[in-house]
């Protein structure tokens, strides 16, 4: 799919992250501009949804990878609040169970893709597996581009399968986390939040912006891009993103499948229960029939 959107991460580019504005907000000139944005964008998004839901036809699967903070929940919670929940899967991954570790590292992320017509969210996602051993030293660099290329592979079968693939790095700096995390002490409703490892992986910053940057450029293609959104604005991370997900979902120009039937005309208030049954089925025979003869024809002219 051709694309040319905000923040993409053009394939076979070098990305150095320090040079990439976390705090943009091209063209909203503040909150209330952007809640504007974000409901009428929450509205088109549903209505695209019901059609992906309806087709059945490709499914959409949303990667979201970030620093601690940098908003992976408050994304699904604002985007995603006027969708169909029926159309829309969740998923996680953290640190592998016992049998998740006996198996290839994608095994458990394969299990979560989202089927057709089904909406996928990975928060956090197969990259948490290359990622958090490549920072700790336990994956050599060569063992991660094998890892890389495995990523490529598995994304582009997924694709050649019907699968969109969206992957977003929500990009904020380390003075935004400190503030977010200092918001987490000292407000005790947000205490729940907060884990040791929060405080363990901040002395890993470069590390991790090294090994993100490595992600980005290698696993970033036309199939299956990556962006990178500001997200120190937390109501233009929702702006960004948003955009893109309404662009992509109307260049795919779905439809609703055709009915088995036409009920035009139907009166119900009108019709005894048995009358209208009746009707449905001698319309459905109908259209079969219709179909029947259309294949038997299409048959003839091309043996």
């Amino acid at each position: 799919m051709k694309r040319k959107l905000p923040f993409l991460v053009e394939p076979h580019t070098k990305v150095r992250l320090s040079r990439l504005s976390t705090s943009e907000h091209t063209d909203v000139e503040d909150k209330g501009v952007a809640e504007t944005i974000v409901e009428s964008m929450t509205k088109k998004l549903a209505a695209l949804q019901e059609v992906l839901y309806a087709s059945q036809s490709k499914a959409l699967l949303i990667v979201l990878q970030g620093m601690d903070t940098a908003g992976k929940d408050g994304t699904v919670r604002h985007i995603f609040s006027g969708i169909n929940p029926a159309g829309c899967q969740v998923a996680s991954f953290k640190v592998p169970t016992a049998l998740e570790a006996r198996h290839d590292f994608l095994w458990r992320c394969h299990a979560q893709v989202p089927p057709a017509g089904m909406m996928g969210i990975f928060n956090r996602s197969h990259y948490e597996d290359v990622l958090w051993p490549r920072v700790h030293g336990s994956m050599d660099r060569k063992t991660m581009e094998h890892h890389l290329d495995d990523i490529n592979h598995w994304e582009s079968m997924l694709v050649d399968n019907g699968v969109v693939i969206l992957k977003f790095f929500l990009h904020i700096s380390r003075d935004e986390q400190t503030a977010r995390l200092q918001s987490r002490i000292d407000e005790a409703d947000k205490h729940w939040k907060l884990s040791p490892a929060d405080f363990e992986e901040r002395k890993f910053w470069p590390q991790y912006m090294d090994c993100y940057e490595d992600i980005l450029a290698h696993t970033s293609h036309r199939h299956a891009p990556w962006f990178v959104i500001p997200a120190d604005h937390k109501w233009y991370r929702d702006v960004a993103i948003s955009e893109v997900l309404v662009d992509t979902l109307t260049d795919l120009n779905l439809k609703y499948p055709k009915p088995t039937f036409d009920p035009t005309g139907l009166k119900l208030d009108k019709e005894s229960l048995g009358s209208a049954e009746k009707k449905v089925h001698k319309r459905k025979n109908k259209k079969a029939k219709a179909a029947d003869a259309e294949s038997i024809v299409h048959g003839s002219t091309t043996s």
